[in-house]
């Protein structure tokens, strides 16, 4: 059985940072995986450790500075990754979810995995689309927010349970092959150890272009621009106490009395 797992590199932004135009100063901003990839790929991992996969294969969409964050995913246990990048992609301002389904498509047929496994969303678009998308677009099954996963091997079905509204949970059998995406919670990611640093380095990345994998580049224009980004206004107000416990207390009870709290 082969898992294939969609790892995306998330730009991550300081606390304090300044925009410029439609885009963060580079100096506040620096690069992690994905948190809810990490899951998915543990999940794959763990399915490989108990017998049940034979092969995790990764998939990314970056250029060459993801590499490093691809080779966290290989460190972690999987056992080869795919890198998808193409000049087509250079001037996409934000890859939306139909790019992003056009090229796993490809992949996946390519690759024809018995089970894939993407995050339930990224930490920076947010979009929370792409695996049921995914899904749709290569005709599988599929289950989104996945909490809990059961998998015999040898199965054609895996037993999931989903996170609903309301803290409610739906227990479902899914047909493989599917579609299933992670929700954070569902184990507990490793970190990479020294050995599986040092194996990650020899480990195949292969680069594929939109070319290589059947791809047109009109596919991944997408229909998204990004025109302003700001920084959202504070809708309360926030006050700070300064001095001894005293001080602070009886400023607090002040407060309190004027806002109709204590008497």
């Amino acid at each position: 059985m082969k898992v294939l797992v969609p790892v995306k590199e998330v730009v991550t932004v300081d606390d304090a940072f300044e925009i410029d135009g439609t885009a963060i100063d580079e100096r506040y901003l620096s690069a992690d995986l994905n948190e809810w990839d990490d899951y998915a790929i543990e999940e794959a991992v763990q399915l490989q450790e108990d017998g049940v996969v034979d092969e995790v294969v990764t998939v990314t969409i970056g250029d060459e500075d993801t590499e490093q964050t691809i080779r966290q995913a290989l460190a972690k246990g999987a056992d080869r990754a795919i890198r998808v990048w193409d000049d087509a992609l250079e001037d996409v301002d934000l890859l939306d979810v139909g790019a992003k389904v056009a090229i796993l498509e490809a992949v996946v047929g390519a690759e024809e995995p018995d089970l894939v496994l993407t995050g339930v969303q990224s930490g920076d678009d947010s979009f929370g689309a792409t695996g049921v998308a995914l899904a749709e677009a290569v005709g599988t099954q599929w289950a989104a927010v996945v909490n809990q996963l059961e998998l015999e091997n040898g199965a054609d079905v895996a037993s999931v349970h989903r996170e609903l509204e309301g803290g409610l949970e739906e227990l479902t059998d899914i047909d493989l092959p599917a579609v299933l995406s992670i929700q954070t919670g569902i184990n507990e990611p490793r970190y990479a150890s020294l050995r599986g640093i040092r194996m990650a380095q020899r480990k195949e990345l292969d680069h594929q272009t939109l070319a290589d994998l059947g791809v047109e580049g009109d596919a991944v224009a997408g229909e998204l621009e990004l025109t302003s980004m700001y920084e959202p206004e504070s809708e309360s107000d926030t006050t700070v106490f300064e001095g001894s416990a005293d001080d602070t207390a009886a400023q607090l009870a002040e407060l309190l009395r004027e806002k109709g709290v204590a008497q």
